[in-house]
């Protein structure tokens, strides 16, 4: 079991060493300190390597072969977050100032004032406590990027979110629904590593197109991307993206396990209008995801359905309201699942 908290105290004096132990014997006992003990700033910055894990250093500014103050340097270099407290005489207050101003957190004046000491280390082992949750939430942070877009986090930390849980907005937007084709047969004729490590591969070249496009990933659903756009121009954005993926992929040449090359497609349905976006899940297990909802959506989905591998598919409305830079050929009347009649779709290629 290792202590909660590590102090590496770095002195020439023979008697420090001994009288720390003794002033503080309950603490290291009961392992909620342990202290390193170095005799010059070479020595430190060795056990420093030593212990990697080490949250505070005490240190004299007057030392042989290292000073502090030169210490106190290639500490700030290597090890950034680390809390030093500066030991001097009290008549050396010019080094003392020149080391606040180097980055020491604090200073206390020889000889020693054990109340002084326990005093100042407990102040600097509660800024080690921050500094350990601030980094524990940026960790978090970063895990919860990876699974959450960011427009949704900046959303979750806005005030009308933490007044409402069950707060939804109405946007006007361009939704694709990004499938990556036959993957299904893939996934019973590989390993599952093998199948998992393939499609991150696609997903990525799906993702980074839709970013490049100013649109964000909602979610992925099996083997397929359900993204949204939104904002000025978000259908023509979406197009791009879409042809982008088309365009990206062919570059893209696998083989599998019996060697037997690969080439991954996609088929893409988009479609545009308004659609709702909110939480949608249980508010008993506090259990939600923040999506977006709504026939639109839905229809997206349909669409992409019926899309042949390298396919772009929009229905009649939508095609109305894209611009004259991509091409269109009408496929004609399809049956979407449960839509009451068959609709029009275009195919959608570049100009």
């Amino acid at each position: 079991m290792t202590a909660r908290y590590k102090i590496l105290i770095v002195d020439d004096e023979d008697d420090v060493e001994q009288l720390v132990r003794q002033k503080f014997r309950r603490q290291v006992r009961e392992q909620e300190y342990e202290f390193v003990f170095a005799k010059n700033g070479l020595e430190a910055l060795t056990l420093l390597h030593q212990h990697p894990d080490a949250d505070a250093v005490f240190s004299d500014l007057n030392m042989p072969q290292m000073d502090g103050l030169t210490l106190l340097e290639q500490i700030r270099e290597a090890h950034p977050i680390l809390r030093t407290v500066v030991v001097s005489a009290y008549n050396d207050m010019d080094n003392i100032r020149l080391a606040m101003n180097r980055g020491a957190f604090d200073f206390i004046c020889k000889p020693f004032d054990f109340g002084d000491f326990e005093r100042t280390l407990l102040k600097t082992l509660q800024s080690v406590e921050q500094i350990r949750h601030t980094l524990q939430a940026v960790r978090e942070n970063d895990i919860l990027k990876m699974y959450v877009d960011e427009g949704v986090l900046n959303f979750m930390c806005c005030k009308a979110y933490e007044e409402s849980l069950h707060t939804t907005e109405t946007i006007n937007a361009t939704i694709a629904f990004i499938d990556i084709c036959g993957f299904t047969a893939i996934s019973e004729r590989e390993p599952s590593d093998f199948v998992v490590r393939l499609l991150n591969r696609y997903f990525d070249v799906v993702v980074k197109a839709v970013i490049e496009g100013g649109g964000y990933v909602d979610k992925f659903i099996g083997d397929a991307v359900l993204a949204v756009f939104k904002g000025e121009a978000h259908l023509e954005h979406a197009i791009r993206a879409a042809l982008s993926v088309h365009n990206a992929l062919r570059a893209v040449e696998d083989v599998f396990s019996d060697g037997q090359p690969y080439s991954p497609q996609v088929s893409i349905g988009l479609n545009t209008g308004e659609v709702i976006r909110g939480n949608v899940g249980s508010a008993t297990l506090r259990r939600f995801d923040f999506t977006v909802i709504g026939d639109v959506v839905n229809t997206a989905q349909r669409l992409q359905s019926v899309a042949l591998p390298g396919q772009t598919l929009v229905t009649a409305d939508t095609n109305a309201k894209i611009g004259p830079n991509f091409q269109r050929e009408c496929i004609g009347e399809r049956a979407l699942r449960n839509k009451a009649n068959p609709v029009t779709i275009y195919a959608i290629g570049p100009s």
